[in-house]
């Protein structure tokens, strides 16, 4: 049983015939007839008697007016109800890289609870080398990372949130570490931290691989070595004189981007959170 027949089903008992209920609907009246005839046969009974070209109910159609009208009711509520959601509420899991956890969303996610608290929000760490399959998988349903500017999968819908830079970092400039302490080579800015050490001739500086930029960062302010890192994970840090940009070093363009599988349905709590991390 469909809901297009019960639809024609009332109209023809409003306007009194198949053949003004087929103008009203935009119908063919083949299609009209098609209808009651599928409808019937579901039944298992006439709902009309045609007497010459007036149809009148039979005591079977009689009987179902009432219950197809009311489905049609409840159908037009549901949809109502749920066009007319005011507040984003339910479950929303966003992946995030771990420097914008840190750094970036902290301020962010307290602004979002505090505009929508229905909302049950749950941060994730992202799988860099896997994140199209947390994405398809449906394990987050959107994700926020530090990329290069050219980032733009396949699969994925991408939104450039802002532009930030790599800035070369150390704890006294006066006294460069011979030592460059590096992301893993899963994070997808560190061929530019490779590109840049290749520009400024040095390529065959000793590297030592942390796996996060909050080690990276602890270990550039106990001398350990300088680093590139971005610049919303530093910039109080310099502001205080803990670190200092290396003089005549070339900052590299990245990007804060969203990314969603592209067949991802944008439910209202996803909007109502883009739009927070968008302002």
């Amino acid at each position: 049983m469909e809901l297009r027949q019960l639809i024609t089903f009332i109209t023809i008992v409003e306007l009194d015939g198949y053949k003004k209920a087929a103008g009203e609907l935009g119908y063919a009246q083949s299609s009209i007839t098609a209808h009651m005839k599928d409808l019937e046969q579901e039944l298992g009974t006439p709902i009309f008697d045609r007497l010459g070209r007036k149809m009148v109910l039979t005591e079977a159609g009689k009987k179902f007016l009432p219950y197809a009208e009311k489905i049609v009711r409840l159908y037009a509520k549901s949809k109502e109800a749920i066009q007319n959601t005011t507040e984003p509420s339910g479950q929303l899991t966003i992946g995030a890289s771990e420097s914008l956890m840190i750094y970036w969303l902290p301020t962010i996610i307290k602004r979002f609870r505090e505009k929508y608290p229905l909302v049950e929000l749950t941060m994730k760490s992202i799988q860099y080398d896997n994140l199209t399959g947390q994405l398809k998988k449906g394990d987050i349903d959107a994700a926020i990372l530090v990329e290069t500017l050219n980032f733009n999968p396949t699969e994925l819908v991408t939104n450039l949130i802002k532009k930030d830079e790599l800035i070369h970092v150390t704890a006294d400039a006066a006294i460069m570490p011979d030592t460059m302490l590096v992301t893993e080579y899963t994070c997808s800015w560190r061929p530019l931290v490779e590109e840049y050490l290749k520009g400024v001739g040095k390529e065959f500086i000793s590297r030592v691989e942390l796996p996060s930029v909050e080690a990276i960062k602890q270990s550039v302010l106990c001398g350990l070595g300088n680093a590139m890192l971005p610049t919303f994970t530093v910039e109080n840090f310099m502001k205080s004189g803990d670190l200092q940009e290396v003089h005549n070093s070339k900052r590299e363009q990245v990007g804060i981007f969203t990314a969603m599988h592209k067949n991802k349905w944008v439910s209202p709590s996803m909007r109502a959170f883009l739009e927070v991390l968008e302002s």
